[in-house]
């Protein structure tokens, strides 16, 4: 736990990525086995142990101190392990020091022992700590390991280790299990690549740039494929003779939240793997994202949700089929391949997304400009001869997508962070007015976290901490004084909030300093706008 520990601290204080690598590797390197895979878990977010809830971690610590100092010392950091690890109070004297839990130690235990169990042995673990191995035990067990490396750079690293590829290591990662002893023994030189032919393994996506200052009039027409750009989210549908899976984009295995959809992919015994957008599709209509969103948040859906809210998927590219990996061939081919799978095996609730002909760029825009009212973000363009090539290289796809909507809002509450931003208000929720008996009155419609700068950070944090009215935990209620102009790509009707609307990735466009509150938009006016 203690290398372990001086990882973390030190992955934290550094900022450069090339430094990062360095660290890990030389962990990946000198740790031994079986903390080494543990640690690459847990920062893979593979680790989880339910029967250390964070709601357990609070109780401990408030055991050990005053509940008020410790409810506005985690206000003040805004870091659960971090405010345990500083404030906790070991109960031991200098000459009875236990040893601290060992990596693999921890992780055993908490797989095996009762719940009831858990936060005595937890209490004591955190006794035998120091500050520092107290933080990393409790990023560990809490699963909230947030310390600038993620998944993708520990893959990185061990693939810097093996002079191979990251997608090399992307390729076999969905067929191994913690604590990875098979793929650190390829990484070392100590033994054979992981077979993962026949499993069912994700495969790096292929990512399209922003049509963003790119001149059209130097394209040729027939040289590029033009599709609808969906509103749901990228999936790679994967069935091989050991099962089905459905990953999202970042490798998430979501079947167990879809398994309509995999049951579909076991009952066409086909072994195959297919690019798509994953969609709520109700009587041939794709619903909205906030139907799909409902799905997404279930790791089990109910009966109900599964009639009501069927899956659907718009089937852009084939990978595989049969075992022949077939992203070497030019787009047009991959196309054709696609089409006869889809001929042959007619697949329920999926579709082949269309082909847009076009004869010109110009015809193609004002299709662009036509796609909110059917719910499309916009349009995909790729060459006819693209292959289909992991990570998002600049030139073969582009995805062009509509402007974004806008509205001006008054910020109601602020949260902390999370990471580097544990320190900063950086959570905004915001609201539109309605007047109800005469009376105006401010009402939520979304939150927002991003689209501002570091400076406007520094900003939007010091005047929440000199406007706040009221704190609800991490929370703050602000004076009704800030207005924010907030882009988004697509409202829709919500029962979840009491304005009766969503949005749909709200981000914050502008800081309004030059525009007082009551000046901020209606809500009835924006539902008239653009619902």
């Amino acid at each position: 736990m203690i290398e372990f520990a001086t990882l973390l601290e030190r992955l934290a204080f550094t900022p450069a990525r090339n430094m990062k690598l360095a660290l890990l590797r030389e962990y990946f390197s000198m740790a031994p086995d079986p903390d080494r895979g543990y640690a690459l878990a847990a920062m893979a977010g593979s680790l989880s142990f339910t029967a250390a809830k964070p709601a357990m971690l609070r109780t401990l610590a408030m055991e050990r101190t005053d509940p008020e100092l410790f409810a506005w010392s985690y206000d003040y950091v805004g870091d659960l392990a971090e405010t345990v690890s500083l404030i906790w109070k070991p109960e031991r004297t200098e000459h009875d020091i236990p040893a601290p839990p060992g990596l693999a130690e921890v992780v055993h235990t908490l797989e095996r022992l009762p719940r009831t169990d858990v936060p005595d042995v937890v209490r004591q673990w955190l006794d035998a700590c120091d500050t520092t191995s107290r933080y990393a035990l409790l990023k560990l067990i809490t699963g909230s390991l947030r310390v600038g490396a993620s998944a993708r750079l520990a893959k990185t690293a061990l693939a810097e280790m093996a002079s191979v590829a990251a997608d090399d290591i992307e390729e076999v990662w969905h067929g191994l299990k913690a604590p990875y002893k098979e793929l650190f023994a390829w990484v070392e030189g100590k033994g054979p690549k992981p077979d993962a032919k026949d499993a069912p393994v994700f495969r790096p996506p292929m990512l399209a740039q922003p049509l963003e200052n790119v001149d059209l009039t130097a394209f040729d027409p027939a040289e590029w494929r033009a599709e609808w750009k969906w509103d749901g989210i990228r999936v790679q549908l994967v069935s091989t003779p050991q099962g089905q899976r459905i990953y999202t984009r970042t490798a998430e295995d979501i079947g167990k939240a879809f398994p309509d959809i995999l049951a579909i992919l076991q009952d066409l015994g086909s072994h195959v793997v297919l690019d798509g957008e994953l969609l709520v599709v109700q009587d041939g209509v794709v619903a909205p994202f906030a139907d799909l969103q409902q799905r997404l948040n279930r790791k089990s859906p109910t009966t109900s949700m599964l009639r009501d809210m069927p899956a659907g998927i718009q089937l852009y590219d084939i990978l595989f089929e049969d075992g022949e990996d077939l992203r070497s061939l030019p787009f047009d081919m991959r196309r054709q391949r696609l089409e006869s799978w889809y001929a042959r095996l007619k697949p329920p609730r999926m579709v082949l997304s269309d082909l847009i002909p076009f004869g010109n760029f110009e015809d193609l825009a004002m299709l662009r400009e036509n796609a909110r009212s059917e719910g499309i973000e916009g349009l995909m363009l790729k060459k006819a001869d693209s292959p289909y090539v992991p990570g998002r290289p600049r030139g073969p796809w582009w995805k062009w997508k509509r402007e974004p909507l806008t509205v001006d809002a008054v910020v109601m509450y602020a949260q902390r962070g999370h990471g580097k931003r544990s320190s900063f208000y950086s959570d905004f929720t915001f609201g539109l007015w309605r007047t109800v008996e005469g009376k105006r009155e401010l009402v939520p419609i979304g939150k927002a976290y991003s689209g501002f700068t570091d400076e406007e950070l520094k900003f939007l944090d010091k005047w929440v901490r000199d406007h706040t009215m009221k704190r609800f935990g991490p929370v703050r209620e602000v004076s009704q004084g800030l207005v924010l102009e907030i882009a988004f790509d697509a409202a829709q009707y919500s029962k979840r909030h009491k304005s009766g609307v969503a949005l749909r990735f709200p981000r914050v466009a502008r800081i309004r300093r030059d525009k007082p509150p009551e000046e901020a938009d209606d809500l009835e006016a924006f539902i008239r706008a653009f619902l």
